[in-house]
């Protein structure tokens, strides 16, 4: 038999069959490899403790328990049978999986779904991986082993079966609290980015910093304020928060909140998400590169030139750290509140003709397609990496993008004055851009998703 993947009735519940290399002196498996069964589908879940339950006589059944973590089973002697009932919330709640056990069957059992084990031998020994420690006080739910809707047919007679009490004294599915799903974590969620994920993923927690209004509040500069954050609620971390005013960051205050919020925290961060099994999904900016390149793939190497840049430099090797990680660099970001496209539509409006740059180039990214490409990349369970995001079309200068948003607002073309970048910053003190933000989005269609043309981005945006 060769290694080997199943799916069952239950989402996320997983079959494995497991070689058994014997001789005369017995048998050898290899009850967990990680390379060889994360590439066969089951999920790289991070376990930190392997239990073993010794059961001494044939019938010992323990009672359906579906706990606030991930477990791999997997039988050292003789057989038992296991049975899974889901009692996660969802469309799946109640659905019923059996499968018998032995030294050549694995089950990989997610969160929330209720798991029972009944021996079919004398000296049955399993034990199970799991991607969190156990801890005093935590409750979950539990389902009666004769549960009538549930219908499992036990080999062994639950009457003439060895069954603690308190597994006797179990509910119904009806009486059954289900266990809810843990929901994604939206930093910075009162910017343009976090206000455009939070559309995305409408059961995710938006947080942002004290006072600012959001729904929670945590300092993400704050080290035992991240600590306390109650983690195990969540299953991804959508790191929207950054500091972006790229002129103050050359200001000493500026510089010391730059590296703390956009450094610092993805540091921070980045620990959290590995130590409590999490994705983190860090946002950067093509402000990594000098722009030099008038292309930009993922693979450059970073040349950040201003202090913004180089605390977002910093920040995306500080997220990549991660063991499951997305940094999704983007740029010229347009969202929901005050930007490049709303301030030049206002001026459009008041009858100013603007000066603006036409030597830097790029592409706008609207946040709304930014969220849903991150929405992508995560339920198709894209590797763990980095990727460019951006809408799609030609490379523009800001001068074409602010011709543009005059044109749909009724002005001439030519109310726009283009001038120099040397030109625009004469007399003020500006911190370095890149002048080529173009970035290569072929990994990002590898991965499935196609970014709509930002022209036409720019039509919906107006409209």
């Amino acid at each position: 038999m060769s290694l080997s993947v199943e799916t069952t009735a239950i989402p996320g519940l997983l079959v494995v069959r497991l070689p058994l290399h014997e001789d005369a002196r017995g048998w050898f498996k290899e009850a967990w490899q990680r390379e060889k069964m994360v590439a066969l589908g089951l999920p790289d879940f991070g376990p930190v403790q392997h239990n073993v339950s010794y059961n001494a006589v044939r019938g010992a059944t323990r009672g359906i328990h579906a706990e606030p973590w991930d477990k791999f089973v997997s039988v050292s002697t003789g057989r038992a049978f296991g049975a899974w009932v889901d009692l996660r919330a969802g469309d799946s709640f109640g659905a019923t999986v059996t499968v018998e056990l032995d030294p050549s069957v694995a089950v990989f059992v997610p969160r929330g779904v209720g798991n029972s084990y009944q021996t079919l031998t004398d000296d049955v020994a399993y034990g199970y991986l799991v991607n969190d420690h156990w801890r005093a006080g935590q409750t979950y739910p539990a389902l009666a082993l004769d549960e009538p809707t549930a219908a499992i047919a036990w080999p062994i007679p639950l009457d003439e079966a060895e069954i603690s009490a308190k597994d006797r004294a179990q509910p119904l599915l009806a009486d059954v609290t289900p266990m809810t799903p843990r929901r994604p974590l939206v930093l910075g969620a009162r910017g343009q980015l976090g206000r455009a994920l939070l559309a995305a993923f409408p059961d995710a927690l938006g947080v942002d910093l004290p006072g600012s209004g959001a729904e929670a509040s945590l300092d993400v500069t704050d080290p035992a304020a991240v600590a306390a954050w109650p983690w195990r609620e969540h299953d991804v971390i959508l790191n929207a928060a950054a500091y972006t005013a790229v002129d103050a960051a050359e200001t000493p205050d500026g510089r010391r909140t730059a590296w703390q919020v956009n450094a610092q925290a993805p540091a921070t961060l980045a620990k959290v998400a590995d130590e409590h099994g999490l994705t983190l999904v860090h946002f950067s900016s093509e402000y990594v590169f000098d722009g030099t390149a008038e292309v930009h793939t993922e693979d450059e190497p970073l040349s950040p030139l201003g202090v913004y840049a180089q605390t977002k430099a910093a920040g995306d090797l500080a997220a990549a750290t991660a063991r499951r990680h997305l940094v999704l660099r983007t740029s010229w970001l347009i969202g929901d509140g005050g930007n490049f496209v709303r301030t030049m539509a206002r001026l459009a409006d008041d009858g100013v003709s603007p000066a603006v740059v036409d030597d830097q180039t790029g592409r706008l990214t609207f946040a709304t397609d930014l969220a849903s490409a991150t929405r992508h990349l995560l339920t198709t369970d894209a590797p763990s990496g980095t990727y460019q995001v951006s809408n799609a079309g030609p490379a523009m200068s800001w001068a074409d993008v602010a011709e543009e948003v005059f044109a749909r607002c009724g002005r001439e073309r030519s109310d726009v004055r283009r001038v120099s970048t040397q030109e625009y910053a004469a007399g003020k003190q500006l911190a370095p851009r890149p002048a080529h933000s173009l970035l290569d989005l072929d990994k990002l269609a590898a991965a499935g998703v196609s970014m709509p043309d930002a022209l036409d981005a720019l039509d919906a945006y107006l409209a």
